[in-house]
């Protein structure tokens, strides 16, 4: 993909042409994000540049342009280190998009259709895949940039006559589970099977006919994959992909959701010597930045008592002043077996799923954890110490970055997680089961604000080809 240098270092607003602009009209979007007229019927339609975002060292600090990117000693030195990057890309499911027309009203038509969107999908992964071994530390493989791909709203039919094929062409191993119901699509985590092994699958189903919380037919998947290492042992490590109810007044829901994940990550990652594996927690999550939910992933604790359902409270999508009702305690019900601590509460038989029998390590039986009806409390809690790839606000500005962007919104839903180094981990009383090593971030693909979006007549358009933006970062692996 072409993008252009911008002559201001920061967030990128050059842009590389002009096009028609072929809305109805100009109602047809927000009137505070309506872009400004550089004559008759013409509207900026270019690309937008995204930097990266360098943070070797625990620094967190970024390098100016025009210095050594190789120049941190901790960037070069890969010896004894597994270096790997993740995308997470909500790539808009066609029936979706065709079912919420409203929300694209912004969009010339021809940038709507399948047969222009997954070309441009696929030549921005392929553009990313280069750009992250020509532009990060030399010590990492320049044969293989994107090792994991972590897919949202990928609609099934398009996953086995197109998707998929591609991606294996581009050496990808895919793994892929539907939502329940009649929903077209679903979740895939693609990874490159020339870097890593895989251990086991793990899908996840939020839908419970059984209990009237969880009707809904959102899911997860988690895979156990292993680095293919050479000349040393290598760890194994947890990626989680999944896409949360959307329902701003569902919150209950969502955390119930978060919590089926969590008690699923806790299984596939959990060892024998009582710590965890590195963990990788994608997604979208339905859920903005500083909301109890995304609070909760962070901090590893959530007293939801008073804690309203929806709007405001849970997810903080949408603001109401309103009344609500307020969460249950607790607030699943026990015939789901999971605890507070989002962890299975009785032992569960290992899942026949797929795994590579030529590896020795395989994922452990769940935990059993005991919870009396007695002490259920408003608190919950999980094990891991998890950390946003992302900080959400630009440092420069202060302005907040966002994820997706279309006629209606444009905010922050999607996230990288992942169990950081412990001098990095903020410490608290879910987090307190050690880690196996832990991952060090190393670099960031930077993010857009919502003026930045508008500039290029917001998403999809000619050049970014969903309603969302691409998440990249690169880790590190200790051995």
């Amino acid at each position: 993909m072409e993008t252009w240098r911008c002559v201001r270092r920061g967030y990128g607003r050059c842009v590389a042409g002009r096009g028609r602009d072929v809305m109805s009209s100009d109602r047809d979007e927000p009137s505070s994000k309506r872009r400004k007229r550089h004559g008759k019927g013409d509207v900026y339609l270019g690309t937008i540049k995204r930097n990266w975002e360098y943070l070797c060292s625990h620094n967190k600090e970024k390098l100016k342009d025009g210095e050594d990117k190789n120049a941190d000693s901790t960037c070069e030195d890969s010896e004894g280190k597994f270096d790997f990057s993740v995308m997470s890309y909500n790539i808009l499911s066609q029936d979706l998009l065709e079912g919420n027309s409203h929300l694209y009203r912004h969009c010339r038509r021809p940038v709507l259709h399948w047969s222009f969107r997954f070309p441009n999908i696929l030549k921005e992964i392929k553009h990313f895949d280069a750009d992250v071994s020509l532009k990060l530390c030399q010590s990492f493989y320049s044969e293989d940039s994107v090792l994991v791909l972590c897919l949202q709203e990928v609609q099934e039919d398009h996953y086995g006559t197109e998707i998929r094929p591609s991606l294996e062409s581009l050496g990808y191993h895919c793994e892929y589970k539907m939502k329940t119901g009649r929903k077209p699509d679903g979740c895939a985590i693609c990874f490159k099977h020339a870097k890593f092994s895989l251990l086991s699958v793990n899908p996840v189903e939020f839908c419970r006919r059984d209990i009237p919380l969880l009707d809904r037919d959102n899911i997860g998947l988690v895979l156990l994959l292993q680095p293919k290492m050479p000349r040393a042992a290598s760890p194994s490590i947890c990626v989680a992909n999944t896409h949360l109810l959307y329902n701003p007044r569902r919150g209950d829901i969502k955390l119930t959701q978060l919590a089926m994940l969590l008690a699923e990550i806790s299984s596939v990652a959990h060892r024998k010597d009582g710590s965890f594996c590195p963990i990788i927690m994608c997604g979208d999550f339905n859920s903005v930045p500083g909301s109890p939910l995304y609070s909760f992933i962070k901090e590893g604790k959530l007293n939801y008592e008073g804690l309203a359902i929806g709007k405001a409270s849970v997810s903080g999508q949408e603001q109401s002043s309103r009344g609500q009702r307020i969460l249950s305690i607790p607030i699943w019900p026990p015939d789901l077996g999971i605890s507070q601590s989002c962890v299975y509460e009785t032992q569960q038989v290992p899942r026949a799923g797929k795994t590579d029998s030529s590896l020795t390590e395989t994922p452990l039986e769940k935990a059993e954890v005991g919870v009396s009806a007695g002490n259920v409390s408003s608190h919950l809690q999980h094990h891991f110490s998890l950390s946003s790839v992302y900080s959400h606000f630009l440092p420069d500005t202060g302005l907040p970055e966002v994820t997706t962007c279309h006629s209606q919104s444009a905010i922050t839903v999607d996230y990288i997680f992942y169990s950081a180094e412990k001098e990095d981990a903020v410490q608290g009383p879910g987090a307190e089961v050690a880690l196996v090593g832990g991952l060090k971030l190393l670099a960031r693909l930077s993010l857009l604000t919502e003026q930045d979006l508008w500039t290029v007549n917001g998403l999809p358009n000619e050049h970014n080809s969903s309603d969302h933006l691409p998440l990249l970062a690169k880790f590190r692996l200790e051995l």
